[in-house]
């Protein structure tokens, strides 16, 4: 099969798509959902946390398998388990059954997104894996945008339950898509890791200063991202008395800088390097991270105020995320899976942290949230100056 850039773009995005979709359809449900497990609702968005651990752990033990037997074996097997834990889930009738069944299904995903960034790397590499993996993020964009809306009508429609039918489908979906329209990208000719090597292998990812920079500083914007994304439903809707039905437009208007961003990240490609960007967005969060708390200290926080600036922590995600993997790949380009399933076993582990920390604290406040944006939005920064040292400039 001919593999063209748009057609590499297309299929890895409705491949990566499963993620935000499992995690943002059911957002809006959240408090419906928490009524039927019998748990409170900041209990219940630890099944967030739960889907990051396990996708985590999926990741991280997808990537080698990967890298040993292929990209289609894989993601099809990880689909199949997705698909079967999503039908489990409906049976659930108590918050420890879901979040075991969030678990499963979220192992299931973790092992067939982890060869998303893969498949690029094995296609194309340097700035060209940068483009793809930036229109790759713009067109998956749509995921998030369309899936608390598309929650919001399922459970219109019906019920909760509804909304993991739908997740069950879209992996039918995409086995159906996969299995037919995607070859194996994985060389035939690559060496097979034995489990001794692919210790070795994580460990020299590990070991790699400049490419622990892009890692933690994924892992600190992937953190602060969960932390808004884990306490939106209560702050919103609850806090501020947003209404399920309007809730979906103003989480979308997050998705639609992200978009923005990602076409701006393709235009400043053209004179500045991945490193750069990368840099320039951290430093945003960071400064939008600190106005927020002094938004909330003062007392003026509320959706006037706080939206715009959660919109443009949000939308940084454009300018880190896709340039930080293409940078830690091209020192790991024959070990793409590997790396890039640490990669998102650390950051993902991050994300479920600071979702934990935000959840925990049981209080009416947007506090848990900007003080954990601010936290995390520093270390990234330390992380990338400390670590990768400083963007490399622009190739002349």
């Amino acid at each position: 099969m001919t593999l063209s850039p748009r057609r590499v773009s297309l299929l890895v995005a409705a491949n990566t798509a499963l993620a935000p979709f499992a995690i943002d359809a059911y957002l809006p449900a959240m408090p419906a959902l928490a009524e039927s497990v019998g748990a409170s609702v900041h209990r219940t968005e630890l099944s967030i946390s739960f889907f990051l651990l396990g996708f985590a752990v999926g990741q991280l033990t997808g990537g080698p398998l990967s890298d040993r037997l292929g990209r289609r074996p894989v993601l099809l097997t990880g689909l199949v388990i997705f698909f079967l834990a999503s039908l489990m889930i409906i049976t659930a009738d108590g918050l420890g059954q879901l979040l075991f069944w969030r678990l499963v299904q979220a192992i299931g995903g973790g092992a067939c997104v982890v060869n998303s960034a893969a498949i690029v790397r094995d296609c194309f590499s340097g700035r060209e894996a940068a483009k793809v993996m930036s229109t790759m993020a713009m067109i998956l964009m749509l995921a998030p945008l369309a899936a608390p809306a598309v929650g919001s009508v399922l459970l219109y429609i019906s019920d909760w339950w509804l909304i993991f039918v739908f997740l069950a489908t879209y992996a039918a979906f995409l086995f159906w898509l996969m299995g037919r329209h995607l070859p194996e990208t994985r060389a035939p000719d690559t060496p097979v890791a034995s489990f001794r090597q692919v210790l070795r292998n994580y460990y020299s990812v590990l070991s790699h200063r400049e490419a622990m920079g892009y890692v933690f500083a994924v892992a600190a914007t992937f953190s602060g991202m969960f932390a808004f994304i884990t306490a939106s439903p209560f702050l919103y809707m609850t806090h501020y008395g947003l209404s399920p039905a309007v809730y979906p437009l103003v989480f979308g208007l997050n998705v639609i800088v992200m978009a923005g961003s990602n076409r701006v990240n393709i235009h400043l490609l053209k004179n500045r390097t991945p490193q750069q960007n990368m840099s320039l967005g951290l430093m945003v969060q960071l400064a939008v991270a600190i106005c927020l708390t002094l938004l909330v200290f003062s007392g003026l926080d509320s959706l006037l105020t706080v939206v715009p600036l959660v919109m443009l922590f949000m939308g940084m995600v454009g300018l880190i995320t896709p340039n930080a993997i293409s940078s830690l790949l091209e020192h790991f380009g024959h070990m793409s899976a590997t790396a890039t399933a640490l990669l998102g076993s650390i950051q993902f582990t991050c994300g479920a942290l600071a979702g934990v920390v935000v959840s925990a604290f049981e209080i009416d406040s947007a506090w848990p949230m900007v003080l954990t944006m601010v936290v995390v939005s520093l270390g990234g920064n330390l992380a990338l100056r400390v670590l990768a040292g400083k963007a490399r400039p622009a190739e002349a």
